[in-house]
């Protein structure tokens, strides 16, 4: 009982000072890792020209072989340069910056996506409600960019769903999408916990880095985020879905598509690093199976 008791003294701190301290810096530090995939900053970065709310710095971390120099935007952004040591190491040097600025919210964020001008103001309205969580979105395919793109109507493209929520699948260590697929006809409105938020658009503040450290960079690429998950959720972290923040996603641009070689490969990879951690021992054995007689490696 005492245990119980110090978890949920801990727990309320940890929210007591994540809510002093957004109140105090209600600035906004977006994260983004770029690898060779320049052609789509053009529409991520314009939709941060046209926010009404202002109080935000972008944070780019570079990690192209053949780097390009990007066009001075109107407004405050930072390119850090750096090897590619994977997603996580993109996503970690930028927090490391942030945070040394002074910024207590952050915005993960995929670079090929777009958004409306409400959308800064909608993350730091979600961020300063719910402290000490990790909070994701609900995320639209591009149009175009849908996994089936015979199977809908020219009136649908846009509308069509990549992740509102998420679960986990422990028997075969997958993390699939609520409404993947499925066209949005407001089926999933309401904001609500769910057991894991993809990192195409991940919300926190510091009191979770905190809590939690930073991103595990053994990862490289995929599972990342399934893992930030689980880790956040051992330290008593609340998931949630909100769908007031959305976003169009071109989806795996920086991968080839959805399917491609590289996409497959450190998929399966890193979900049997994931199941290897968290996976009942069933899952594991069948994964580990499975990676090394269908020639996965």
């Amino acid at each position: 009982m005492l245990s119980g008791f110090l978890v949920l003294y801990q727990r309320n701190t940890n929210h007591l000072y994540a809510t002093i301290q957004i109140f105090m810096n209600n600035q906004l530090a977006v994260i983004s890792v770029i690898y060779e995939n320049y052609l789509v900053l053009k529409d991520f970065l314009r939709g941060f020209q046209k926010q009404t709310n202002t109080s935000f710095k972008v944070f780019l971390s570079d990690l192209s072989t053949n780097k390009q120099s990007l066009p001075k935007q109107s407004f405050s952004c930072s390119t850090i340069f750096s090897q590619n040591r994977g997603y996580s190491h993109g996503i970690n040097i930028a927090l490391n910056l942030a945070i040394q600025e002074g910024f207590h919210s952050f915005c993960i964020i995929n670079n090929d996506t777009y958004f409306k001008s409400d959308f800064v103001g909608n993350v730091l309205k979600s961020i300063t409600h719910h402290p000490y969580s990790l909070i994701g979105g609900k995320i639209y395919y591009a149009p175009g960019y849908e996994f089936h793109k015979t199977r809908y109507q020219k009136k649908d493209r846009g509308n069509v769903l990549w992740y509102a929520g998420g679960s986990v699948d422990w028997n075969h260590a997958l993390t699939p999408h609520k409404g993947v697929d499925q066209i949005d006809k407001g089926q999933y409105g309401q904001f609500e916990r769910t057991d894991f938020v993809n990192g195409c658009l991940m919300l926190f503040d510091k009191s979770v880095i905190d809590s939690v450290g930073l991103w595990d960079e053994s990862y490289f690429l995929y599972f990342e985020d399934a893992d930030y998950c689980e880790r956040a959720k051992l330290k008593g972290i609340s998931l949630y879905y909100d769908p007031s923040l959305v976003i169009w996603h071109k989806n795996a641009q920086s991968t080839g598509g959805s399917g491609s070689k590289t996409h497959v490969k450190y998929q399966e990879k890193n979900r049997l690093r994931f199941a290897l951690k968290y996976a009942p021992l069933k899952t594991k054995l069948h994964l580990l199976k499975n990676f090394f007689f269908n020639g996965l490696r």
